[in-house]
């Protein structure tokens, strides 16, 4: 039986940086993968996704190129170039991580890990068994995508988001059912060539982890002017299959007539079959539960990513993959989670960081708001991109930064400033003080917060 310092069974976001960090710390380990290096984020998720987006992004500029001057005619896509080019993406990225563990010299073991004993992991290909043996184990098995009950996902007409990746097809029309981040990019995807696409939510609003109804308002708004139909408070209760064509049934009675329907209702974590009775690793929710550095209620177990709940982000895995490989090693760490950031990759895209202005109030803080609309920035103007705003939230006794919501060109990018003021501690006018490059999108931040003690200069202040 082979022997590591530490074995690693999952090589998603968590599971391959924390191999990676443990490496770099001196440890010998031993990473199990039962799929593909990089996990549902590189192959199954952010990365094939961003890869759609942004072909859609370039196509739907291309559309609208004569409004800069550019005469673009006959403008068409191949769908298969498309996800070939996403294909292309997706194997550097993997290729890229492989050269990483193998540079380390990191055991890559691939089969499917399951715990026998404290110490000891079974793996498992194509019928033969392998043991191996560590003194530190990281569950980091992550999540996949969630059904519903009675409702059979047949990957042909009835679809989950890993078979939208792999459908090189735009459907005339496609039900989206589940509001969240992933079915707002694939209604933004498939509406950006042409799909009639509608969004079946069964809560209140669209988005409904934004917890800020004003954005969720907005960009539900921004999405029925590009042709999406809405429908909230509805539940789809029973598919029939008829002539090639799928109809679902609403609990309302209302029947949608589509080609395909996409499940995008969230995940569930992947905790069955991986062993963890054998050393009753207790579970909360359906999820392992850790401590603040990770540690399950077992000693030398631990767990991080999806499997562990919370923000399912690739980042967030990411810094724990970093963080237990610290702990691991004698280090006293733990996440700040109040300085995650999220993002859904529409158009235009959102992103938040920490309270939004509900929570802020729910929790009992005075806060004073800062608000600036891309239509008042000159680069957005050039870009003819001004749908959206910037929000940020202060604590009103001393102006510290709390949160803060974009929804916008490059949000993805600009929030990054709102995670380092929150993580810093810095003020609206911390921010405000510092000079940005003009014109450059980031002067937003730099209105916004001016704007919450009302020295904002392109908009007519008011205070909030």
């Amino acid at each position: 039986m082979e022997e590591y310092d530490v074995i690693v069974i999952g090589s998603g976001p968590g599971g391959y940086v924390a191999s990676i960090r443990l490496a770099d710390l001196g440890k010998k380990v031993c990473l199990i993968e039962k799929r593909e290096v990089g996990g549902t984020c590189l192959n199954r998720g952010c990365i094939p996704t961003k890869s759609l987006l942004y072909s859609a992004e370039i196509f739907t500029k291309l559309k609208n190129a004569n409004d800069f001057g550019i005469n673009a005619k006959d403008i068409s896509f191949d769908v298969n170039k498309i996800f070939d080019h996403k294909e292309r993406v997706v194997k550097k990225l993997l290729n890229g991580v492989e050269y990483l563990l193998k540079a380390r010299k990191i055991v890559l073991k691939r089969g499917k890990g399951k715990i026998l004993d404290k110490g000891v992991v079974e793996i498992e290909k194509n019928g033969e068994k392998e043991l191996v043996k560590g003194k530190d184990i990281i569950i980091a098995t992550g999540s996949e995508p969630l059904s519903i009950k009675g409702i059979d996902i047949d990957h042909k007409y009835i679809l989950n988001s890993d078979d939208a990746l792999s459908l090189r097809e735009i459907p005339k029309d496609i039900v989206i059912v589940g509001g969240g981040a992933i079915g707002i990019e694939f209604a933004n995807f498939y509406n950006s060539f042409g799909s009639n696409v509608t969004i079946v939510e069964m809560m209140p609003q669209i988005i409904i982890n934004l917890k800020d109804k004003k954005i969720a308002n907005f960009v539900e708004r921004l999405l029925i002017k590009k042709g999406v139909k809405i429908l909230t408070r509805r539940k789809v209760e029973k598919i029939e299959i008829k002539n090639d064509r799928v109809y679902s049934i609403l609990d309302n009675g209302e029947v949608l007539e589509s080609e395909k329907v996409l499940f995008s209702i969230g995940r569930k974590f992947v905790t069955d079959d991986i062993g963890i009775e054998n050393v009753n690793i207790e579970l909360q929710n359906g999820k392992i539960k850790v401590d603040e550095h990770l540690k399950t209620n077992v000693e030398n177990f631990y767990a991080i990513g999806d499997v562990i709940g919370g923000q399912l982000y690739a980042h967030k895995a990411f810094k724990e993959g970093e963080v237990v490989a610290e702990v691991i090693c004698g280090k006293d760490l733990k996440i700040n989670y109040d300085v995650i950031p999220w993002v859904i990759f529409s158009k235009p895209e959102i992103a938040s960081c920490g309270l939004t202005e509900e929570e802020a109030k729910e929790k009992g803080i005075e806060i004073i708001l800062g608000e600036f609309p891309f239509a008042g920035n000159g680069k957005a103007i050039s870009m003819n991109e001004t749908e959206g705003f910037v929000k940020l939230i202060g604590r009103k006794y001393d102006g510290k930064i709390i949160g803060g919501q974009i929804v916008g060109p490059e949000a993805s990018n600009l929030i990054a400033e709102i995670s380092l003021a929150i993580k810093n501690g810095l003020t609206l006018k911390d921010i405000g003080d510092t000079i940005h490059a003009h014109p450059t999108l980031p002067e937003v931040l730099m209105e916004a917060a001016k704007a919450s003690i009302g020295e904002a200069i392109h908009i007519i202040n008011k205070i909030f």
